[in-house]
């Protein structure tokens, strides 16, 4: 029995360690013309453990200077030509009215949740340091001035939404650096985010709730569309 409760107590208190024990996350990013790098790194307890992966360089196809996504659907086949299509009614009477409303009132909630869920997380994020330092050039230095105009835009607006959403611990060092008589495009991005994981377990769980619930609702309200459709 004593060793029964031994046994609880440390699972227990294993538990609770867990829940309070803050993760710290390292980003560093480096572009440099068509090189990228990418580091992650999670540390917990003062780095005592700690994970670390390295996405290195990634180069693109001079072909093909863009991901595309293809995809190909097609309904019916050849033998189905020349016949008619068949047409379906949909009856809608005051209750289906009513439950159509009803469901885009619930959706609209339910993607108010959802936000809410994100942001409460978000405001236990720290963000420790935020450095974006970038070097930029086109060759033509009215057009390097443009550019590093716009690059400063939207640097600040994203600076903004962090500091909007997310905790700064630190004022973000920010940089932009024309290079008016050379073609150069360099940036580096070095971020620290810590938070505790039991806020992250939390916000998992409502998320898992929410998509279990949209997934449920939408299932209902398949089947009741399927009760409701005629064929003619």
């Amino acid at each position: 029995m004593i060793w029964l409760l031994i046994t609880f107590g440390c699972l227990l208190f294993l538990f609770i360690l867990i829940i309070f024990t803050k993760l710290t996350i390292f980003l560093n990013y480096f572009h440099h013309n068509d090189n990228d790098n990418l580091t992650i790194e999670f540390r917990i307890w003062f780095g005592l453990i700690k994970y670390k992966k390295n996405f290195p360089l990634i180069k693109i196809d001079d072909n093909s200077p863009s991901l595309v996504a293809k995809s190909n659907s097609q309904t019916g086949n050849s033998s189905n030509e020349g016949k008619k299509p068949e047409h379906k009614v949909h009856q809608i009477g005051k209750d289906d009215l009513m439950k159509t409303l009803k469901n885009t009132k619930e959706f609209i909630e339910r993607v108010f949740q959802l936000n809410i869920i994100v942001r409460k997380f978000f405001e236990k994020v720290s963000v420790k340091q935020f450095e974006w330092h970038t070097m930029i050039g086109v060759g033509d230095a009215a057009q390097t001035g443009i550019i590093a105009g716009a690059i400063w835009t939207i640097k600040g607006s994203i600076v903004g939404l962090l500091s909007h959403y997310l905790k700064l611990k630190q004022i973000p060092n920010l940089s932009v650096t024309p290079q008016f008589q050379l073609a150069l495009i360099q940036t580096r991005l070095s971020c620290i985010f810590q938070f505790r994981i039991g806020h992250a377990i939390l916000a998992g769980l409502k998320l898992i709730k929410f998509w279990k619930g949209e997934r449920q609702q939408i299932k209902t309200n398949t089947n009741f569309s399927k009760e409701k459709t005629k064929s003619v």
